[in-house]
């Protein structure tokens, strides 16, 4: 651990959009498909688009925040930076319960993946083959791993398109509801807005990434591109669940066609395209997943090194960043001791413990705009300005507290569990409460994390002062 490096700022805006991305999981409309259309009555696009709103408006917030405090903090840090610092740090547990769990449900989709391939093989085999390779791969550079997210992701991205065309064709030809343009994957008789934003908590899951390119802001080249990178990435993805969503509705509106309903991604590319197009479209599934678990694996060791950074956690361990390689060692390596959990656990529990994190930080990203610009710095003097400080991030927060509401019970009740463990271990750092817990994000620490940002061409200056 000695002679610990920095991080390299090597990533534009295309490789933070990319890792965003791939963070997301594109295919995961189809692992999910069945479940939400049995739950909304055949509406799978309308849970697609009640939960991009939400995101919009959260993107919104994140982009403005990200300005103000320019650091891989994320949510706990706004919410440590405008409100208190206790608070900041159970958003901030929240959370990392939400980043170390998404690496482990790649994982486990995977393990899922081969054990419908090859069923004799025992399931351990390939919870330890996938984590050892994509430990491996984080370890060596944070540049490997955005290209080899971006090959995956182009892969996936491809047959995705490929799978649109064909269900375009079969539905010209009078399957499913015989026509591309209608309103009945949205609404239609049976469709009710109470099952449709149930259905909204479920595909939140679908979205959860687009936060997490915020821990890249140290290897950004330059900081004035992550709110541009947040926004492209939760607008990008959310078009993409929506037309997939869409074209899949219209093809199968129900679920009479699948066997098994909880996953029926195979099926799908089977009936869709054939057995040939079934085996591409299963690979490109197997990609998408593999690039999700290289981008949140990267990302969650990244959050961890601010914790280690800044005394959260123990720093000679959390804090030390690799001089070679330029990257957190310990930290990946730990991340990827979770995943073997995969072994055990369910994937439909763990997403749920998932959305509950996440659920509650993108709730306190949108209350830091208030508090910062209404309370902090007294910036709201207009409706102008209370539209869009107040109001806008207002609207945001209520529409996530709505869904957090709406979670199923085991995610609450998990949730809440890990939180509580959070306010214990608050006592013990802050000595029973009494002293001020310390900094995930403090400037001194983080000062030598990452090289200093190049010189800002006249493109980003330009767009810099646009903005």
């Amino acid at each position: 651990m000695a002679g610990s490096g920095s991080l390299k700022r090597n990533l534009g805006l295309w490789s933070i959009v990319g890792l965003g991305l791939g963070y997301m999981t594109p295919t995961v409309v189809f692992d999910t498909f069945g479940i939400v259309s049995e739950g909304t009555n055949g509406a799978v696009p309308a849970a697609y688009l009640v939960a991009l709103v939400v995101m919009v408006f959260t993107a919104i917030s994140y982009g403005k925040m990200v300005r103000i405090f320019p650091t891989a903090g994320s949510a706990y840090t706004y919410t440590r930076e405008t409100m208190t610092p206790g608070l900041g740090f159970l958003v901030g547990w929240t959370s990392l319960m939400d980043y170390l769990l998404l690496p482990m449900v790649n994982c486990l989709i995977i393990r899922l993946y081969m054990e419908s391939m090859v069923p004799d093989a025992p399931p351990w085999v390939w919870v330890v083959a996938y984590t050892i390779v994509m430990t491996g791969i984080v370890l060596t550079s944070m540049r490997g791993t955005a290209n080899i997210n971006a090959i995956l992701l182009a892969f996936s991205l491809v047959l995705m398109v490929t799978y649109c065309v064909l269900a375009i064709a079969q539905i010209n030809a009078g399957e499913g509801a015989g026509t591309v343009f209608s309103p009945e994957p949205f609404v239609h008789d049976g469709v009710q807005f109470s099952a449709v934003l149930t259905g909204a908590t479920v595909v939140c899951f679908s979205f959860i990434g687009f936060d997490a390119v915020t821990m890249y802001t140290n290897e950004a080249k330059h900081v004035s591109l992550m709110p541009k990178a947040i926004m492209i990435t939760v607008i990008a993805g959310g078009m993409i669940f929506l037309i997939a969503s869409y074209f899949t509705q219209l093809l199968y509106p129900d679920n009479s066609q699948f066997t098994i309903v909880d996953d029926p991604l195979p099926e799908i590319g089977l009936l869709t395209g054939g057995p040939f197009f079934q085996l591409f479209f299963v690979a490109a599934a197997f990609a998408a997943t593999v690039a999700s678990g290289l981008a949140s694996h990267a990302s969650v060791s990244r959050m961890l090194l601010v914790m280690g950074r800044n005394g959260v956690l123990p720093r000679k361990a959390f804090g030390y960043i690799n001089p070679r390689t330029h990257t957190p060692v310990f930290n990946i390596v730990l991340v990827g001791a979770v995943c073997l959990l995969a072994m055990s656990f369910s994937l439909e529990f763990i997403s749920a413990l998932i959305n509950f994190g996440a659920l509650i930080a993108f709730t306190f990203v949108n209350l830091t705009v208030i508090a910062h610009y209404a309370f902090r710095t007294r910036q709201v003097v207009d409706v102008r300005t209370a539209i869009k400080y107040v109001v806008m991030p207002g609207i945001g927060a209520i529409l996530t507290g709505v869904l957090w509401a709406s979670l199923h019970g085991t995610a609450l009740i998990g949730g809440l569990i890990w939180l509580a463990i959070g306010v214990v271990y608050l006592a013990v750092l802050t000595r029973g409460f009494k002293r001020t817990v310390r900094s995930f994000d403090d400037p001194e620490a983080d000062a030598d994390m990452s090289e200093p940002e190049a010189p800002e061409s006249d493109t980003v200056a330009s767009e810099k002062a646009t903005d």
